[in-house]
């Protein structure tokens, strides 16, 4: 473990029982400098780790200036030994570093990266690696007769009851392990190099005991004695780039391996619990009575007997494994047994702090005062917040959540506009995921505050949208969001597109977007005039393409199309334009009706259109349907019309005699064969209608339903005396708000 006057503590990223040991070798040696494996040039931010306000787990990330997106991680948690040996080091007025390659030499430029990858030297010689060298824990776990390194270590070392002189016999067997090793892949020798050198600086700079805090697996190649020229001749010609560093909050399951972390661990709820109960010998009942807390709380009925059993069980499993006492494998197991009822959960959902003083990314800095200003505090449980528009603060989280969204950072994803409640309310799942951070990051090529970021990268997606349905749907968000320069942008390319669009169902499916913004924009005070005229051109547009694209469609065209037409009916009758972009709307429909080259299923989707716009009265839609239904009509065309018609509208069978009749005579005249091939056609048309609504269709086709007086027949809009009546309420209804 010691070499001269530097002792090495080889200890295995974020083990409790490596912290634990740690912090007493520290008590004991009492160093005057400690040396961490971690970026170097991110030395000035390591004490910061020891501020009371810094509450882990947090991560440390580092970028090149000029490329963001090239973001690297180091995180830290409470039981990490790294986060112990600086609060210790801190504590006791010593000094504290980091001692690996600096974070400007993991991310080469581009240039350099391009010809590494041509040559694949270091990806060969990591392929050519013996698999004691790739996983050296492994390889000792094989040999005491364990299945994964994982499970050795934390009873060799984390939970060792006696565990004796740990660094000097990790040491040791690491010695072993590498004894007549081949060379190591390239990056790996170059850290190692530029660790001895680090430490051999130290030496010279400080009178003292040294501690180097590193990986176990390090250990031999950092105590080997080489001379340095050797270690200066590898490290020269490192590329090196400006970086950028912060601190940024993280989360408990980020540290798991199951996440993709290389050096993370299996179940870090369980390492977080190891820690805050080491020195106590009834760690995994505690781990159980937790466990039946968080049960209980979620409203499961967790008995002490349950309890009992599921603690026998689990120092029964350990006894069958030959292992010192359960750990978190024979607790999981008891656990899913004796309380989950055979499901496996894992719990851990804590999310770190860090203290508002730390140098900040200035995105990340943006985020935090808006998120200040909003009272939204990031956590990892999924909550919901329901969102008034009609507020300011309200209206100011809705902005906030949706800039983010541009950038790519779903820390909120909007479950319901409110529209089923008014046009004023939003419904938001959110949850926070340390990712977030590096997110945030990567876009601070776009800006440097959240507004700035969001309109630079919203206006770099407009100019790459290729299809005026993509752009329609980014003018929404921009607008949606806030972002003036990316609203102006694209709408400006938005009309250049229109002008010179003739693809219909683009122009269709543009619609529902904008029509949107126009009907929802009161609630954010959006100004629509501009836009109005644009959609209208769009609608007009749509209607004289329509014809032309109903014609001759297979049935994947057709449905796409059909689909299309629906929802652009849709919003425009949403926004209720002038009375000649209706007709030109409604032309096109008519046009495609009377078609002889229009597609059934397009042709039975815009006759039952104009039937809901009233332009196709009950009789004219009942004579129409016997005709297009008629035995002289092939059967694919029949069903075609019949489930463009119904698809939506399954409800009209029930209280209109004459569509019921024409559809009726239509299934009476299908041989059998026809009948079951057309079975799943009726399936996904009435499949819409609900229990109560099939069974008064039965009673409607038996004879049994109710019919509407002589001389009435349902209208779909409730006929022009609704409306008459709607005129003279809407002004009382007016009048008796203004009084309150």
């Amino acid at each position: 473990m010691a070499s001269g006057d530097v002792s090495y503590f080889g200890i295995r990223h974020h083990g409790p029982g490596s912290a634990e040991s740690l912090v007493q070798a520290l008590r004991d040696l009492k160093p005057v400098a400690v040396l961490i494996e971690g970026p170097a040039d991110a030395s000035a931010l390591l004490p910061l780790l020891a501020s009371p306000q810094m509450q882990p787990p947090v991560a440390l990330l580092c970028y090149p200036e000029d490329d963001p997106a090239s973001t690297s991680f180091w995180p830290f948690a409470e039981f990490s030994p790294e986060y112990q040996a600086t609060l210790w080091a801190v504590a006791n007025n010593a000094t504290v570093r980091f001692i690996d390659l600096p974070s400007s030499a993991r991310a080469a430029p581009v240039e350099i990266v391009e010809e590494a990858d041509t040559d694949g030297t270091e990806a060969n010689v990591e392929a050519d690696l013996a698999p004691h060298l790739r996983d050296p824990i492994g390889t000792l776990a094989q040999a005491a007769g364990y299945e994964d390194g994982e499970s050795w270590w934390a009873d060799i070392i984390e939970q060792n009851p006696e565990p004796g002189p740990i660094f000097a016999a990790i040491a040791d067997a690491m010695t072993t392990l590498r004894e007549g090793e081949g060379p190591l892949a390239e990056f790996e020798a170059k850290r190692e190099a530029h660790m001895r050198l680090e430490i051999a600086a130290a030496r010279k700079e400080f009178e003292g005991p040294i501690a180097v805090v590193c990986g176990a697996f390090h250990v031999p190649a950092l105590q080997a004695t080489r001379p340095q020229k050797e270690d200066q001749a590898l490290l020269k010609g490192l590329a090196r780039r400006k970086s950028m560093m912060t601190w940024a909050p993280w989360t408990g399951p980020r540290l798991a391996l199951g996440f993709g972390y290389g050096a993370g661990v299996v179940a870090p709820g369980w390492c977080k619990h190891l820690w805050q109960t080491r020195g106590q010998g009834d760690a995994s009942v505690l781990w159980l009575a937790r466990i039946a807390i968080v049960l209980r709380a979620k409203g499961h009925l967790i008995s002490t007997a349950s309890l009992i059993e599921a603690e026998r069980l689990a120092r029964t499993l350990a006894v069958i494994r030959e292992r010192p006492k359960p750990g978190f494998e024979e607790l999981r197991d008891a656990a899913i047994a004796a309380l989950f009822n055979g499901e496996a959960l894992l719990w851990a959902l804590d999310v770190g702090e860090i203290p508002p003083d730390t140098p900040l990314a200035p995105l990340i800095e943006d985020l935090q005062r808006n998120q200040k200003a909003a009272r939204l505090k990031p956590e990892a449980l999924e909550r919901e917040l329901s969102v008034d528009l009609r507020s300011e603060s309200g209206l100011f989280r809705s902005t906030l959540l949706h800039r983010l969204n541009v950038l790519g950072v779903q820390w909120g994803k909007l479950t319901d506009s409110g529209r089923s409640r008014g046009t004023f309310r939003e419904r938001w799942a959110l949850a926070w995921e340390p990712e977030y951070a590096v997110r945030l990051v990567e876009n601070l090529v776009y800006g440097p505050t959240i507004e700035k970021a969001a309109n630079g990268r919203l206006i770099q997606m407009i100019r790459a949208a290729t299809s005026l349905d993509t752009l329609a749907g980014l003018v929404q968000g921009a607008i949606t969001a806030d972002l003036s320069e990316a609203s102006t942008a694209g709408l400006a390319t938005l009309e250049e597109r229109a002008a010179r669009s003739s693809e219909c169902l683009e122009i269709l499916a543009s619609v529902p977007p904008l029509a949107d913004i126009i009907r929802y924009g009161e609630a954010r005070k959006t100004q629509t005039a501009r836009l109005s005229g644009l959609l209208e051109r769009l609608i007009i547009e749509g209607g004289i393409a329509l014809p032309y694209a109903a014609r001759d469609l297979d049935a994947q065209a057709s449905t796409t199309l059909v689909g299309a037409m629906r929802k652009a009916d849709e919003a425009i009758r949403l926004v209720a334009p002038g009375q000649d972009v209706l007709d030109a709307w409604r032309h096109g429909l008519a046009a495609v009706l009377d078609g002889s080259r229009s597609t059934a299923l397009v042709a039975g989707c815009a006759a039952h259109l104009l039937y809901e716009a009233g332009h196709l009265s009950a009789e004219a839609a009942a004579a129409l349907i016997a005709r297009r239904l008629s035995p002289g009509t092939p059967v694919t065309e029949a069903a075609g019309f019949f489930e463009g018609f119904f698809s939506t509208a399954g409800q009209r069978l029930i209280y209109d005699e004459s569509l019921r009749g024409a559809v009726d005579t239509w299934l009476n005249s299908l041989d059998e064969e026809a009948f079951i091939a057309h079975l799943p056609l009726l399936r996904r048309v009435f499949s819409h209608l609900d229990s109560m609504e099939r069974r008064r269709l039965i009673e409607a086709v038996l004879g049994r339903a109710r019919r509407l007086p002589a001389g009435l027949t349902p209208t779909p809009d409730g006929g022009e005396a609704w409306r008459r009546h709607l005129e003279r309420l809407g002004p009382l209804l007016m009048s008796e708000t203004g009084n309150g």
